[in-house]
């Protein structure tokens, strides 16, 4: 696939105030896409990963995991998989420095469903910063526990607490979590933490970013200290320091591919000016033929849904996702778009973690995000599995 760049115009003004809204340096952008462009054309592939020297059949696992996971198509682990699952089979706390995309869903999915098929008094809880990222988790595990008799609960805002109440009350083997439901839970009393001991956090410097760090240290304070914990991360920073001194003890640390390089993505800017609309720019390249499965991201709830409105009154086929919507209208439009139903999606950060939708061949930065950490988050969600992807961003 080609790209041809284009120098497009922007123009007129926003019809009002606005409050300020941080925005990650362009500068920093830039950079970041002038270090991506060393050594590579709009021609060049995905880097290859380092073979891995196992497969999945090397380890001992039950039959009927190693079953489920031949059925899903493993068969070499990747890299963070390959250093994960022995240490979490052998007991350990990890670090794990990776970005989604990585294949750390697996890494620890699998050696955990293996310790509770040896053990069924085991319990597992996951703490994932967004729906959409505790969805993908919950999809996970139950492909790779089909057989094995474990239940486990999905506990999320946006949709109804009762059937969660319901899956609580069968004592689930496993629960995924966002901060916010799980703390609801737990003052109603229908949750108690200290029969947990595998916890796992997963994005953790995305739940300090969006400002649940004293729920994760209370948390924290409810679990046993006799416990296994796992810990995943694309970042360390001072405050992601604060609760990994207290949740990990002499742990393992794994890192792949954490030096913020994103290798499989061409990246570059849409530069725009004064005499055409945004919009208009935007509608132009989604006519052209290689912008087959578009992500697009906005900054605001209320400007992610006025682009979707529009470009559906130009005739192209989108849906968008953002926090007003309901869960399971974010996840119908989800389904839609990773069933090729539509051919754009448009999205707040809600969708830069946790989605891993096959074959996105574009995303496009409509608004700038908040950090080049949400930047590198943001054009991960295409060139996934070793396949060829282009990230573009609008700036004037």
């Amino acid at each position: 696939m080609q790209f041809q760049r284009r120098q497009f115009i922007y123009g007129g003004g926003n019809g009002g105030r606005m409050r300020p809204i941080k925005t990650v340096s362009k500068s920093l952008i830039l950079s970041a896409i002038a270090q991506s462009k060393k050594g590579q054309t709009s021609e060049s592939r995905p880097i290859q990963a380092p073979l891995s020297t196992h497969v999945f059949s090397d380890y001992a696992l039950c039959p009927t995991l190693q079953e489920n996971i031949r059925v899903k198509g493993f068969v070499t682990p990747t890299p963070i998989q390959e250093q994960t699952i022995p240490a979490i089979l052998n007991g350990r706390d990890v670090i794990g420095m990776a970005k989604t995309g990585t294949g750390k869903t697996a890494a620890f999915l699998i050696p955990l469903l293996q310790k509770i098929s040896v053990d069924r008094g085991q319990r597992v809880l996951v703490v994932a910063p967004t729906r959409e990222l505790a969805y993908q988790i919950h999809k996970e595990l139950r492909d790779f526990a089909r057989g094995l008799s474990i239940k486990s609960a999905l506990l999320i805002g946006g949709t109804g607490e009762w059937r969660q109440r319901e899956d609580l009350s069968r004592d689930p083997h496993v629960v995924i979590a966002t901060p916010g439901r799980l703390k609801d839970f737990i003052e109603s009393r229908h949750i108690r933490l200290s029969g947990f001991r595998n916890v796992v956090l997963d994005e953790a410097d995305r739940m300090v970013d969006i400002g649940f760090i004293n729920d994760v240290k209370y948390f924290i304070s409810l679990i046993p200290k006799q416990r296994q914990s796992l810990f995943f991360s694309a970042t360390i920073s001072g405050r992601v320091g604060e609760i990994l001194t207290e949740f990990v003890h002499d742990p393992v640390r794994v890192s792949v591919d954490s030096n913020g390089s994103v290798v499989g993505i061409v990246q570059d800017v849409i530069r725009v000016a004064n005499n055409q609309s945004k919009v208009d720019v935007l509608h132009k390249m989604l006519k052209q033929d290689s912008f087959d499965k578009v992500l697009v991201f906005g900054r605001t709830k209320h400007g992610v849904q006025r682009l979707s409105d529009e470009l559906a009154k130009r005739g192209v086929r989108s849906g968008a996702i953002h926090g007003n919507k309901r869960q399971n209208q974010r996840q119908y439009v989800l389904n839609q778009f990773t069933r090729s139903e539509i051919q754009i999606l448009i999205a707040t950060d809600v969708a830069s973690r946790g989605l891993d939708i096959p074959n996105v061949s574009h995303v496009i930065n409509y608004d700038l995000p908040e950090t080049i950490n949400d930047y590198t988050h943001r054009i991960g969600r295409t060139g996934r599995a070793n396949k060829h992807g282009v990230a573009l961003t609008f700036m004037d």
